[in-house]
């Protein structure tokens, strides 16, 4: 019976999320103008096509929460009466908000309407009802799907032999990007691919099956050393995959990059349920963590709405007056200025969890 919240996944959700913050804040971006040839600062940027940097882990990390979420929402809906019948509408809606509001921002973002479905939130909307439609299926059973759907997605690239898109490994040229031709009519300008909900699906399925280990496997110190088994296999299988000629791509989120950063971000996740191993946690996280995972979709959605729209050119105002009458140098002020932006959204989440203020879809 899960009675009470895990923390590690609420304080995991909320670390992902003050990361990509800090992506909406600007804090990489003004940083890469002061060190433009930092390896460091360069892991805060999505690889050019081949390859995966740190920042390429926000979103599988970002779709594995949203798994475990979404069977420890479920499994204590279920323990207070509610059956798994019941709860399909409230998935169904809940995806279909995703799916709204995931449009919504890519509208806020190009400043006209438009249909596109390259958001997180688009692909979270698939993926969401895949994971719960398995919920009540046995572990082999779910890993199968997840397989399938990888091997699905990977077969379409691979083996289809469209004039024109028959490049698997090729920008805009592959099956993922005829796809969106016939979905919306246009590509990508970073290449990205709408169909990537089919094979990172299997990262909130994984997501979902990590939920189930922490709350039926006992004691702790097995389940940690389970996560930290599964996450090795996952970046061996997926580095080898890339070695025997499988790139890991994200931007088609091929089998070798779906397999490696699913691996990478279990590693995090089990760094994070360490912590949590006993009842008292090991190192105390800051508080602001917890509030962001606790208000998930509200705070995603305003900083990436509001936040680069908005609050960096109000923030700015003020910032950048106080740099010039101290001498910063105009670089320096537009990375304290991103700082101060990351700062108020952090302190947004931790006033609205402090008044219980939450908005669930």
């Amino acid at each position: 019976m899960i009675k009470k919240r895990f923390p590690a996944v609420d304080y995991f959700r909320g670390f992902i999320l003050v990361l990509l913050a800090a992506e909406s804040s600007g804090v990489y971006s003004k940083l890469e103008d002061l060190f433009p040839h930092s390896f460091v600062i360069q892991q805060f940027f999505h690889a050019t096509w081949e390859g995966l940097h740190f920042l390429d882990l926000f979103q599988p990390g970002f779709m594995m929460i949203a798994g475990s979420a979404l069977y420890f929402s479920t499994y204590k809906r279920m323990d207070e009466g509610a059956s798994y019948a019941e709860l399909w509408p409230k998935v169904l809606k809940r995806s279909f908000l995703l799916l709204f509001f995931g449009i919504v921002l890519i509208c806020v973002h190009r400043g006209e309407m438009v249909f596109e479905l390259w958001n997180v939130l688009c692909q979270l909307a698939f993926t969401t009802i895949i994971t719960f439609a398995l919920l009540r299926f046995s572990i082999p059973l779910q890993l199968a799907a997840s397989l399938f759907l990888l091997l699905l997605s990977h077969s379409l690239y691979v083996f289809t032999d469209i004039p024109g898109y028959d490049q698997a490994y090729t920008p805009d040229k592959n099956f993922g990007s005829y796809i969106d031709m016939i979905l919306m009519g246009k590509l990508s300008q970073g290449h990205w691919i709408a169909m990537n909900a089919i094979p990172t699906a299997a990262h909130t399925i994984w997501g979902a099956l990590i939920g189930r280990l922490i709350h039926r496997t006992s004691p702790p110190k097995t389940v940690l050393r389970t996560l930290i088994g599964l996450g090795l296999l996952g970046i061996l299988v997926g580095y080898g995959l890339d070695l025997a000629g499988l790139p890991i791509i994200k931007r088609t989120a091929t089998l070798s990059f779906t397999v490696a950063s699913a691996g990478w971000v279990t590693l995090m996740m089990a760094l994070f349920y360490a912590n949590w191993i006993n009842e008292k946690p090991r190192f105390q996280l800051p508080n602001y963590l917890n509030s962001m995972g606790n208000n998930s979709i509200f705070i995603y959605l305003f900083f990436e709405t509001l936040v680069p729209q908005w609050l960096t050119k109000t923030t700015y105002v003020f910032v950048g007056f106080i740099a010039q009458i101290s001498h910063i140098p105009s670089d320096w002020a537009q990375v304290i200025n991103a700082f101060v932006a990351l700062a108020i959204v952090i302190k947004l989440a931790s006033f609205l969890d402090s008044k219980k203020i939450y908005w669930k879809l």
